[in-house]
């Protein structure tokens, strides 16, 4: 069976680049970096090479690099991190209603500690309003936490005046980033960003590797201790070969972002015109400023788990915008706050095109999403079991 991989916002394949930089330290250069022989001045050097190529990416300099094991760490770090730095004076969070779960969650555990977190709502395309961002913040706001670009829409934040609104009361900026580094510009300077986080296996790297950007000058409190790692500011032994290909494949990622955008947004805007012709087809998210990889679409009157295992069992790989847990349809909570309907929102599969994509692929996948939708209209009509309209 042909397998088609159309999942790369979950993950994405090692680079043969970057498992090539990693190889030889599992092996020969095995070194502790933190030690002073040859052995760890060896590795020591990998890692300053590694956060050269990471900074360069991002527009940051090798201080402002704290290396963590992924997104969700680098996340928690930021929050956390700042929150429990300022609580004394500054005990105010604002984020969004449509933030990956290791934000929102944070949120949700920090708000137990006596934190005072303002969620704030989106439009149907995902976006927030500069006017609800300007009421909310205030003397006591201590970090505005941001997506930049949403890992299920695909919408990307409108940043315009973001950084003026953070300034005005002192209050710190940080961006999820991990959607958005290596499919388009991402720069820490323009975008003001005080802290940002991104991972490696979304950009062809391991598993296991992120990144936080940290603005020189501004302090968090870690929340991991018993070393001097990374500058105190995130203690452990460094997982060399992780962070080398990390570094790798951020280098990688630099020197093809134009035309690996170019490529994933020929791709989806193929998928998404065949799956329109599909009836009642709905695009959801911000249709005119979205990263190029990812396609969110309902099809209301079908369960997304459904079409996909379905296209599983035809060897299509996507994900459901709705969360399937022990056997059960859940809402999706993201596209929940962006106004979509239980139809809606029970119809939801995000796609997402990566580097091995293909047009063929593209094409064979439109084929048999519809003729699964025709036939489960079909049976649906038939056995009368297909019925969301009153949801």
């Amino acid at each position: 069976m042909r397998r088609i991989y159309l999942d790369y916002n979950s993950t994405t394949p090692l680079h043969p680049g970057v498992l090539e930089e990693m190889m030889p330290f599992f092996t020969t250069k095995f070194g502790n970096p933190s030690s002073l022989h040859f052995f760890g001045r060896e590795t020591a050097a990998a890692l300053d090479l590694a956060r050269c190529r990471a900074g360069k990416l991002i527009g940051a300099d090798v201080d402002e690099i704290i290396f963590t094991s992924g997104g969700t760490e680098s996340n928690n770090l930021a929050l956390a991190g700042i929150a429990r730095r300022l609580k004394t004076t500054r005990n105010h969070i604002i984020t969004t209603s449509v933030e990956h779960s290791s934000v929102y969650d944070q949120c949700v555990r920090l708000e137990r500690e006596g934190f005072k977190v303002t969620y704030l709502p989106v439009t149907r395309q995902g976006e927030i309003s500069l006017n609800d961002l300007e009421q909310a913040v205030n003397e006591r706001t201590a970090l505005i936490s941001l997506i930049l670009a949403n890992n299920e829409s695909g919408t990307i934040m409108n940043t315009n005046a973001v950084r003026e609104i953070a300034r005005e009361t002192g209050a710190l900026l940080h961006y999820d980033a991990v959607q958005a580094v290596g499919k388009i510009p991402v720069n820490v300077i323009e975008l003001g960003a005080d802290l940002l986080s991104f991972s490696g296996h979304k950009i062809y790297g391991p598993k296991g590797s992120g990144v936080l950007f940290l603005r020189r000058g501004v302090a968090l409190q870690s929340t991991f201790i018993g070393g001097e790692q990374e500058n105190t500011r995130r203690s452990g032994t460094h997982n060399v070969p992780a962070i080398t290909g990390m570094g790798k494949a951020c280098e990688l990622a630099e020197e093809e972002l134009d035309e690996y955008g170019k490529h994933c947004a020929r791709l989806r805007d193929r998928l998404q015109s065949g799956i329109l012709k599909i009836p009642d087809t709905i695009i959801n998210g911000c249709l005119d400023r979205r990263i190029p990889n990812t396609l969110n679409a309902s099809f209301p009157g079908h369960y997304g788990s459904n079409l996909a295992v379905k296209l599983d069992l035809a060897g299509i790989a996507v994900s459901t915008g709705s969360a399937c847990s022990t056997g059960r349809n859940e809402e999706s909570r993201v596209l929940k706050n962006m106004g979509l309907s239980s139809r809606e929102l029970l119809g939801a599969l995000r796609f997402s095109v990566g580097r091995h994509t293909t047009e063929k692929e593209i094409d064979y996948t439109v084929k048999k999403l519809a003729e699964i939708v025709s036939a489960e209209n079909s049976i649906g009509k038939k056995l009368n079991i297909v019925n969301l309209d009153k949801l």
